[in-house]
């Protein structure tokens, strides 16, 4: 049994207290007649009928969670919210008696989820307000909620976050959740950005699916997997890191527009936009290549800012950012040169790898050519892509599942979208020809450094697959996550994970 606080201490002796009155601290039962949002609405329409003037009001029943407590005499008022707004009470000794005021101030503490029966009014100073003729608990709160901060400084009021920590507010995100409303907006906000990419695909005859979580061969991305074992099948199992090798099965099986969200995992590190577990959009597209996918990148991202924030020009960390279309297009080669002044067509691997050193970048053991420009091009380029801005064609080393350019080997036909100094989405012009596929693989797992975890594995199923015919597409991947973060304005990605991963706590 955990031990409790004074505070909480004090909060179970008043729940005791109700029950020796017969009363449920947790009944099985509400019987909310309105939300809070629902009778403010009815008060106002009765209220603006001239012949009315707000008399006639019904009576109602509403719920929600008692926020605050004034007691003056024979009246308390109270506010209680529920996720549609927040409302007064009043409650008056001579509507409810002189005792059940008395046993209202007593037992009842701000967390504690009332119900409240009455007829809307309105204040002397104009706020819609409940006269409750009856009150009950629908469930105790026993710990308390932080509390806001509210300071006067130089004369202006300001209301600072329930949490100080802000590690506190993740490990207790419902009590975090419960106290700010700004972090429920948040969510909110991501919802409706997921439910607009969705509205957005099916409109365009893309086909939703669901693709295995638990892979045999996990692949798609260069990463390090999380491992699992089923027992029953004596099988070692790995937790995905993309979607992409199903998800093109299926072209082979004919269909021709397909894409999932769901979530994805990566046994990596934490920082302030990765997370090992992320949700994210894949979709790919027959008869399609990266060209014609950066068309609908640009105007599907433009069309959720326009949905979710209802505008294309957002804030996010000071910049003003403009996600109407269309969006700056630069090759990686071309964005070097501008912005580190590297050719790295014209550089040998060691003036490529004295480049990194020179910026301190550390090199890992059998690092490619394509791992070094990578490097160079994350170091030196990345910060500086404030506006939406396409970098195109990309390294064959780095790019395994990536067509290579007509008239270049060296080069794939691959695309990533930077936003805010991000990495928002990755995208190419798919490789469909099984024999060269087989061959990348190969030299993928040769080259790679093995202790690093991002080989990609020989998957044999997916090459047979291949090997049946696919049609040529373009495909593309992008972290919700990280689209969230920049439509909410939020410099980290645990703001915008409701319940992000974290260290055991000491």
């Amino acid at each position: 049994m955990r031990s409790f606080t004074e505070i909480e201490q004090n909060r179970l002796a008043k729940l005791e207290r109700l029950r020796e009155r017969g009363e449920h601290p947790f009944p099985h039962r509400a019987e909310r007649s309105h939300s809070i949002s629902m009778a403010t609405q009815y008060f106002s329409e009765l209220s603006s009928d001239k012949d009315n003037n707000g008399e006639n009001s019904i009576e109602m029943t509403l719920c929600g969670r008692l926020r605050s407590v004034r007691t003056m005499g024979k009246l308390a008022f109270a506010h209680i919210e529920d996720v549609s707004g927040r409302i007064q009470l009043l409650i008056r000794s001579d509507a409810i008696g002189k005792d059940r005021l008395k046993q209202f101030e007593a037992d009842f503490d701000l967390g504690d989820f009332v119900q409240a029966t009455g007829k809307l009014m309105e204040t002397r100073t104009g706020e819609v307000t409940l006269d409750v003729s009856n009150f009950r608990m629908l469930a105790k709160s026993i710990s308390p909620l932080p509390a806001a901060k509210e300071v006067d400084e130089e004369g202006d009021r300001k209301v600072y976050s329930a949490f100080d920590n802000v590690e506190a507010r993740y490990r207790e995100r419902y009590a975090d959740l419960a106290v700010n409303p700004h972090v429920r907006e948040i969510f909110r906000i991501r919802s409706g950005t997921i439910s607009a990419l969705r509205y957005f695909l099916d409109k365009r005859d893309f086909l939703e699916v669901e693709t295995p979580v638990l892979q045999p061969i996990y692949g798609g991305a260069a990463a390090r997997p999380f491992s699992t074992h089923h027992n029953q099948l004596h099988q070692d199992l790995f937790l995905r890191i993309s979607f992409e090798l199903y998800l093109k099965r299926l072209l082979v099986g004919g269909f021709e527009r397909v894409y999932e969200i769901g979530r994805d995992f990566r046994n990596e590190g934490v920082s302030l936009t990765h997370n090992p577990e992320f949700t994210q959009l894949e979709f790919y597209w027959a008869y399609s290549d990266y060209e014609d996918v950066m068309m609908l990148t640009e105007q599907m991202v433009a069309f959720v800012a326009g949905e979710v924030c209802d505008d294309t020009l957002v804030s996010y960390q000071g910049h003003k950012l403009d996600f109407q279309p269309p969006w700056r297009r630069i090759s990686l080669r071309e964005a070097l040169i501008e912005y580190s002044e590297i050719d790295y067509v014209n550089s040998s691997d060691d003036q490529l790898v004295s480049h990194c050193k020179s910026r301190e970048i550390q090199i890992p053991s059998k690092a490619t050519r394509g791992k070094l420009i990578e490097m160079l091009f994350s170091k030196c380029v990345e910060p500086h892509l404030i506006q939406p801005t396409f970098v195109y064609d990309y390294p064959r080393d780095i790019s395994p599942l990536a067509k290579s350019k007509e008239n270049d080997p060296n080069t794939v036909e691959r695309f990533e979208v930077f936003v805010g100094g991000l990495e928002l989405c990755n995208a190419f012009t798919e490789l469909n020809d099984p024999i060269d596929q087989e061959q990348r693989f190969v030299d993928m797992g040769r080259d790679h450094n093995q202790e690093s975890g991002e080989a990609h594995p020989l998957d044999l199923d997916y090459l047979k697959a291949m090997s049946y015919g696919m049609p040529p597409n373009g495909g593309f991947g992008m972290g919700i996550d990280r689209l969230v973060m920049l439509l909410t304005d939020q410099a980290s990605i645990r703001e915008v994970i409701l319940f992000p991963h974290l260290r055991p706590k000491e």
